[in-house]
């Protein structure tokens, strides 16, 4: 179950982080109430995760697939997908999956 959690909070780390970026310095409403909803959900999520997963680990694994979610909606939305910066993703996905079988 914990590891569901932090599956759904890096999800919603996705969700808040492109909110934000797309809220225009908060002055967009929409944008800027679904970024600070999914922020504040994605952060107990991990919290509640964290009571049975290791600090370091819920958290190295967090930010990881947060990032790696966050790069691959900016890729869709045209930013680049240079064979750099998919290996760059593809060593940060490694990372995680190595913290989780150890």
């Amino acid at each position: 179950m914990a590891w569901l959690l932090l599956l759904g909070a890096a999800s919603l780390e996705v969700v808040w982080a492109t909110a934000v970026g797309r809220s225009a310095g908060f002055t967009r409403p929409w944008p800027t109430g679904i970024g600070i909803a999914a922020a504040v959900t994605s952060f107990a999520m991990l919290a509640i995760a964290m009571r049975d997963l290791p600090v370091g680990t819920a958290y190295a694994v967090w930010v990881g697939l947060g990032a790696v979610g966050v790069v691959l909606v900016g890729i869709c939305a045209g930013e680049s997908a240079s064979p750099w910066r998919l290996a760059c993703l593809a060593l940060i996905v490694l990372g995680v999956v190595g913290l989780k079988l150890t």
